[in-house]
């Protein structure tokens, strides 16, 4: 699924993970009160964004040693972003942190995150 501009949930609150089969950015918007995949793209940008984790789905990986989709940037997608902040790598690991991390501290919440494939960088 490639989409223009024109076709993406600009403006619009998402829910953004890497989907490990795609090898792609997976985005969601909520339909009818369920979150619902309305695009794969390699990279996002997105606003006002919160980092979260599913504890009972990362106890699960804990536990089975499989990997599920548990962890989330939700926030608004925008076309770019134009900033003069510095942007900061954040990463989430299971087996390592209960959160997303940015230079070794919990991070819950940004201003402005770029995700590029697997890599996300915040301005935090």
């Amino acid at each position: 699924m490639y989409f223009s501009l024109a076709m993406l949930p600009l403006n619009q609150i998402v829910r953004i993970y890497f989907n490990l089969h795609k090898k792609k950015l997976s985005v969601q918007t909520k339909v009818n009160g369920r979150w619902k995949v309305v695009a794969h793209l390699e990279d996002a940008y997105v606003k006002n964004a919160q980092f979260k984790v599913s504890e009972a789905g990362r106890q699960r990986v804990l536990k089975q040693k499989k990997k599920n989709v548990h962890a989330f940037i939700i926030g608004t997608l925008v076309s770019g972003i134009q900033s003069n902040k510095p942007f900061l790598s954040v990463r989430y690991n299971p087996y390592e942190a209960d959160q997303f991390q940015c230079q070794g501290s919990n991070i819950f919440r940004a201003e402005e995150v770029i995700l590029n494939g697997r890599k996300v960088f915040a301005a935090c």
